[in-house]
């Protein structure tokens, strides 16, 4: 009986080597070929990610992977064949996702369908979630994989539905509007580029009418800033160059930073409008996460209606950080300088508005050393509106000779 037994477990033991090396010269990737590892228990190969995909969408193996249920990063995804269309089906629920260049934080999709058809290099399908529906079309290469996707003109209120309690503001929201996506990606590593359009966005129901009348405890005093103060005018630069013309949303620098996002790795660069960082700063907190991005949207577009551009940006003004615990204008002009926000010199203002960049690292930095980020001022300053190109030499003169003795030895003396 124990002679069976070894018998038997010695035949296993030889049936899974056979398995395992002929998946290992199956999905063994040609020289060059994009691969990527694959563990079944104790066993690990490397596999050819092109191959992949050609034995997954081979009429013979399509059927063999019909109701198999995978366990990937994105969560359990199962599998369907269907045989008339040779269409092999993936089902992601729930589906966790780290979208490309908007940091590390990843989103959970209560479930996202995709299909996958292939004729010789050429893919096809649709990619779904809720209600949303979009075609995309790829080549496969021994390198790469280009991915082109088209989501047609769709409720904006569709799109937030995905998200469902995460955005607890849907509960009372009413969300108009429609947009469309043109979407390219080269996988793996290759860059995300978007094209969005957006039509008719209006939200309302978010009571947002109640910062009207709202006071700020950041300071004291009653702020005298006008939109056509310099401090308000180099705030503008520095934050929100198209403060006046967009809609609360900036899509053109929503793009630009996506791009330089992804290309660093990091998140370097922010499309937040003085709109958005006003939600941010009056309601949904400065946590880091796509999330909190969607529910300051929301947010900003009803304060375009509700607000209008003069009073959101003096709520910005009276609410914005300023390092050092400071919150607001007058607080930070009296802290830095001894003197009203209004009084402030062209330079002054300039380097207060270049500080909410960082504000906390820039008054350290100031602090430590006496000097300012001159650089930084300049670039600031380069972009405020209205001023000739005379003034503007004398102002960048102007930031290297002023003496910026630190605020704290100021105070001292």
């Amino acid at each position: 009986m124990a002679w069976m037994l070894f018998w038997l477990l010695a035949l296993a033991g030889c049936a899974c080597g056979a398995i395992y090396l002929i998946a290992k010269t199956v999905l063994a990737p040609l020289p060059g070929e994009w691969s990527v590892p694959l563990r079944a228990g104790p066993l690990q190969l490397q596999a050819g990610v092109p191959t992949m995909i050609r034995l997954a969408t081979a009429p013979w193996v399509g059927p063999l992977l019909d109701g198999r249920r995978l366990a990937t990063r994105a969560g359990p995804v199962r599998l369907a064949w269907q045989a008339p269309s040779r269409t092999l089906l993936l089902h992601c629920a729930p589906c966790t996702i780290t979208p490309a260049g908007l940091g590390q934080q990843r989103v959970v999709l209560q479930d996202v369908r995709l299909s996958l058809r292939r004729q010789g290099l050429w893919l096809d399908g649709e990619l779904a979630s809720g209600a949303l529906r979009a075609t995309w079309r790829g080549e496969l290469g021994a390198q790469q994989l280009k991915i082109e996707l088209r989501l047609p003109p769709s409720e904006i209120a569709d799109a937030y539905a995905l998200f469902g309690a995460a955005i607890p503001e849907l509960a009372r929201a009413r969300i108009d509007g429609r947009f469309a996506l043109q979407a390219e990606l080269s996988l793996p590593g290759g860059p995300l580029r978007l094209a969005p359009q957006i039509e008719g966005f209006q939200v309302s129901g978010l009571g947002t009418e109640v910062f009207a009348a709202a006071r700020s405890a950041c300071s004291r005093r009653s702020s005298r800033l006008t939109a056509d103060s310099w401090l308000a005018r180099a705030v503008i630069a520095a934050e929100d160059q198209r403060f006046y013309q967009h809609p609360g949303y900036d899509l053109a620098e929503f793009s630009a930073a996506l791009g330089r996002n992804q290309r660093e790795g990091r998140i370097a660069r922010g499309a937040s409008t003085l709109p958005q960082q006003l939600a941010k700063l009056l309601v949904t907190g400065d946590e880091r996460s796509p999330v909190r991005k969607l529910r300051e949207l929301l947010y900003a577009v009803e304060m375009e209606q509700t607000l209008g551009k003069p009073r959101m940006l003096q709520l910005y003004l009276s609410h914005a950080p300023w390092g050092e615990g400071l919150c607001g204008a007058e607080a930070a002009a009296q802290h830095y300088f001894g003197q009203r926000a209004h009084t402030l010199s062209p330079a002054q203002a300039v380097w207060l508005a270049a500080m909410l960049h960082h504000p906390a690292q820039h008054a350290q930095d100031w602090a430590r050393t006496g000097r300012i980020d001159v650089a930084r001022a300049q670039w600031v300053l380069a972009g405020l509106q209205g001023v000739p190109r005379r003034q503007r030499a004398k102002l960048v003169q102007e930031l290297d000779q002023v003496d910026w003795a630190a605020p704290a030895l100021r105070r001292e003396e």
